[in-house]
């Protein structure tokens, strides 16, 4: 009954402030404590298509799990919790797909009543959807499209066309030639019968990264531009490395220039050796003949005739002669040389070397500038020299000079804690999660000692102009200490200053009031007199 009497007493004014006041601290803290018991979300997939976002969508809300999308749907928040089983569950059913179609395009079709021509659609779809997943694999590469072309051989045909593709990548930053070759043959190699050369890459920005005309296969397809400048830029990294470690990281520029010769030349000599003779063959003739002089010339049966008998017995004169002939080949020693010189050999290099000095504090704590000694600029003029390969006959040129940067040196990299410092380090994320609990914290006692506590305790305060404070009544003043008519009660001068009009009337009413009492506690039968003449008059 108490508590009921004073909620009356405080009016509907007051009870519809408490009311504002608590369902507001309700909603509050309520805010508070769901935002602090809410699970933190991290990212599950981010570049997801429209397909892929979908999907995955469907399978969250299956799992009754929450998510949060950004970015258009591209970008899927979940519970950091779930994030490994989720991608272990999305992997499992084959989400995301890349927005491209694999070989789970023959997982459901219908073979029977599928044609030839459908069915070589589908392969081709599919083996492209899995050579655009692979190349998406590949560091800074965003997302793929591939394209190919495989035709048929005609009818009667002895030459079969070649087939080609093309590729249009999406990249972070910038792909390195080494990246690109990487693609071609890897396209190349999972179709049959395409070769590198036919091969082309274009960027986002619509930049030919790799041509497809075939070209010249010992240099890879790469143009002269090229090849002249992955070959400066693999040197520049080469002495930046060298010199870097010896003045700092940052405290040394490296510009360096290739003069190239792109002219194929073929030379042939022969040399023959003299003194380098070889007997190749030998051949020799004996000739010898006997002539004798015989008178009788005739031929006669007498003559043939075997054991005849001459008539004419003097000597016959004779003739005798002996020819001898040598021939010898000989083989000269010869030397045939052949020297194909290909295009983009080096004619000249040229290099600039610009470094920093010192820095070290004067006596004021001031950085001071100095400058290299000869000694040591010689040594990495050296380096230099050795690490381009320096050749003097054909013009190289290095120089080395040390100037002043402008801008101030680089600070020393801060060390990171070891021990139990390294294990209490917070990441990232857990800094954020505690500066957002702080905050609401802050927020949350600023909400109550400046809003809540002021209203409180203006509501729970009397409300002096509405609820007057009637003191207590003055002892009733008997018949022998009543004062005379006229007479002013005695009051000191400091407590008459204080009483207002209202309280002064509000002591004189009870007072009054106070009396009738106890006159009518005296005379009863007086007073019942009275108060029924009092009925029976009219109104």
């Amino acid at each position: 009954m108490q508590g009921l009497a004073f909620l009356k007493g405080l009016g509907a004014s007051r009870l519809a402030a408490m009311a504002a006041v608590t369902l507001a601290l309700i909603g509050f803290f309520g805010f508070v404590i769901m935002r602090v018991t809410t699970p933190q979300m991290t990212t599950l997939f981010t570049d997801l298509s429209v397909e892929d976002s979908s999907s995955i969508v469907k399978e969250l809300e299956r799992q009754a799990i929450a998510y949060e999308m950004r970015n258009d749907g591209a970008i899927l928040m979940v519970p950091k919790d779930k994030v490994t089983r989720l991608r272990m569950k999305l992997a499992e059913g084959g989400l995301p797909k890349g927005g491209g179609v694999g070989y789970e395009i023959f997982d459901k079709s219908d073979t029977l009543g599928s044609t030839s021509f459908v069915q070589n659609i589908n392969h081709l779809r599919a083996l492209e959807g899995e050579l655009a997943r692979t190349i998406r694999a590949i560091d800074r590469i965003q997302a793929a499209r591939v394209h190919l072309v495989l035709p048929e051989r005609p009818l009667f045909s002895r030459e079969a066309p070649e087939p080609s593709a093309s590729i249009v990548l999406r990249v972070r930053g910038a792909l390195e030639q080494q990246q690109v070759r990487a693609i071609r043959h890897l396209v190349a190699s999972a179709v049959n019968g395409l070769k590198p050369q036919r091969v082309s890459i274009v960027d986002e920005a619509g930049q030919l990264l790799a041509d497809g005309a075939a070209g010249d296969p010992a240099t890879g397809g790469a143009t002269s531009d090229e090849r002249r400048i992955g070959y400066e830029k693999r040197l520049r990294g080469e002495i930046e490395s060298i010199v870097s470690s010896i003045v700092g990281s940052g405290r040394a520029r490296v510009q360096l220039s290739a003069d190239f010769d792109y002219n194929k030349v073929t030379q042939t000599s022969d040399k023959f050796d003299p003194e380098g003779r070889v007997l190749r063959s030998s051949q020799t003739r004996e000739e010898s003949s006997l002539t004798a002089d015989n008178r009788d010339g005739q031929v006669t049966v007498n003559n043939e005739l075997p054991g005849n008998q001459r008539q004419d017995t003097a000597p016959a004169a004779r003739d005798q002669s002996k020819k001898s002939e040598e021939t010898n080949n000989y083989e000269i020693s010869r030397t045939t040389k052949t020297e194909v010189t290909e295009a983009g050999r080096v004619n000249r290099i040229s290099v600039a070397v610009l470094v920093d000095g010192t820095y070290a504090k004067n006596d004021k704590g001031e950085m001071v500038y100095q400058a290299r000694d000869k000694e040591q600029l010689d040594r990495i003029a050296a380096l230099v020299r050795s690490a381009i390969g320096f050749d003097q006959k054909r013009g190289d040129q290095v120089e080395v000079v040390n100037l002043k940067f402008a801008e101030p040196p680089m600070a020393q990299p801060i060390n990171e804690p070891s021990g139990m410092l390294g294990m209490l380090s917070f990441t990232k994320d857990d800094v954020m999660n505690l500066i957002e609990m702080v905050v609401v914290l802050l927020l949350g006692l600023v909400v109550v000692f400046m809003v809540v506590r002021p209203l409180v305790k203006r509501i729970l305060s009397p409300d002096p102009a509405a609820t007057p404070a009637i003191p207590a009544p003055a002892p009733a003043l008997t018949d022998a200490t009543q004062p005379p008519p006229g007479q002013n009660l005695v009051t000191s001068n400091a407590t008459s200053q204080m009483i207002d009009v209202a309280q002064v009337q509000g002591q004189v009413h009870a007072q009054s009031v106070h009396r009738v009492g106890e006159l009518a506690d005296r005379n009863p039968s007086e007073t019942v007199s009275i108060i029924r003449q009092w009925l029976s008059e009219p109104a």
